[in-house]
């Protein structure tokens, strides 16, 4: 069984149907990419898993369980994070304020303290800085700080919506070799919404390509790679 599966998804803005039937899965512990264009429904199936949009129609389920309609604290109790798109960090609390504030749902204080320790391993930029405003960091910075609020909710599968947006290429590099880690040590599961196809497809094992609110293409990333016509078509020249 997969840890999450997403069938015939449909949600709408108004009258503009965003996601238009989408079915998608991630097992457990996997890496899965989600490709396309701006306005292809990338952000919009994201924002439906995590609950801040309604679907109109579909099933979303984690472990086998309908999560479709749930508030988003209820989804996050239940093991999914969202890192959102643009950061969307808190400016005027510090880094570590940031952290305490993705771990608001967890009762087990002791554990959080470990988690910490985790996210500052993982980026130590961010322990030298625990104590500034966190609108002092820099964009990689930030990015990092947003990965980490994510990771103090302990997450079974982690949500992250265009983390390098706005990224310088050593930036863009060091976030995903932390991704992996995370995926790699923690067994948590990833689903990357990217712009950024060859970055996404080096990293992720599948991967769905999304056009007009549709799956249009699906399959291995090395296979998605490999294939010139998939690449010149939905995702621009290899570079």
């Amino acid at each position: 069984m997969a840890l999450l599966e997403v069938e015939n998804l449909e949600a709408s803005y108004g009258a503009v149907r965003a996601v238009r039937g989408v079915s998608l899965s991630v097992a457990e512990g996997s890496i899965v990419a989600l490709l396309g264009a701006n306005g292809a429904g990338k952000s919009t199936t994201l924002k439906a898993i995590c609950g801040s949009v309604r679907p109109n129609a579909g099933r979303i389920m984690l472990d086998g369980k309908s999560i479709g309609g749930l508030s988003p604290n209820q989804i996050v109790k239940r093991g999914v994070a969202l890192v959102p798109e643009g950061r969307k960090i808190f400016k005027d609390l510090t880094v570590r304020e940031n952290l305490a504030m993705g771990a608001y749902s967890r009762a087990d204080k002791a554990s959080i303290e470990d988690d910490y320790r985790v996210v500052f391993d993982l980026f130590p930029r961010l322990e030298e800085r625990q104590r500034q405003l966190g609108g002092s960091l820099s964009g990689g910075e930030q990015q990092m700080l947003a990965i980490g609020r994510g990771l103090m909710a302990r997450p079974r599968l982690l949500l992250l919506d265009e983390p390098s947006l706005g990224l310088a290429p050593i930036i863009i590099s060091n976030i995903f070799e932390a991704l992996r880690h995370i995926n790699r040590e923690r067994g948590t599961a990833l689903l990357i919404v990217e712009q950024n196809a060859h970055v996404a497809l080096r990293n992720a094992g599948f991967a769905y390509v999304l056009q007009v609110g549709r799956i249009v293409v699906e399959g291995p990333s090395e296979e998605l790679r490999a294939d010139k016509e998939i690449v010149e078509s939905y995702m621009g020249a290899r570079h």
